[in-house]
């Protein structure tokens, strides 16, 4: 909704100021058409970062960051929403708790994920599935369609001081 890549990059902003979390790579921006929600079509990224926080920690931040943004706690599924962040892996973990799944439970059949995550690193494997991830890739289905808009799309804004 709104202005995509403004709220990726204020999202994004905020996440990286937050202490223990530092960008290592974020992939391309790319243009997917919805996938089980209302509206137009969504910009995606991926981005990987190094942290000290642990997965709950993580999951919290990253709540926090979309509420900053304007998303509000609870929503119905599917609802267009001005910003969606998931935590889709924490190195090779498998966690399996009712408030946390990782790998994301559907990261292996979303197009929209797969693409931007085999641009930052192709021969990672799924640590459930044991499948790297282009091969994973391979055998979707063309659709939804995946776009790149822009390689280099991410600048910080200035005076984006972390989330309450």
């Amino acid at each position: 909704m709104g202005d995509r890549q403004g709220a990726l990059e204020q999202a994004l902003s905020l996440l990286v100021c937050r202490p223990g979390i530092q960008l290592l790579r974020l992939s391309s921006l790319y243009e997917t058409e919805p996938v089980e929600a209302s509206g137009g079509w969504f910009f995606n990224s991926v981005a990987e970062v190094e942290t000290s926080l642990g997965p709950d920690e993580l999951l919290t931040t990253l709540e926090q960051v979309e509420g900053a943004c304007g998303r509000p706690r609870l929503r119905e599924r599917g609802e267009a929403r001005l910003v969606d962040l998931d935590l889709l892996l924490y190195g090779s973990r498998i966690i399996a708790e009712p408030h946390l799944q990782v790998p994301h439970p559907r990261m292996h059949l979303r197009r929209f994920v797969l693409v931007p995550l085999a641009e930052l690193d192709p021969g990672l494997v799924h640590p459930g599935l044991g499948t790297r991830v282009s091969d994973l890739l391979a055998h979707l289905s063309q659709l939804p369609e995946v776009r790149m808009v822009a390689r280099e799309w991410f600048v910080a804004r200035a005076g984006e001081r972390g989330v309450p």
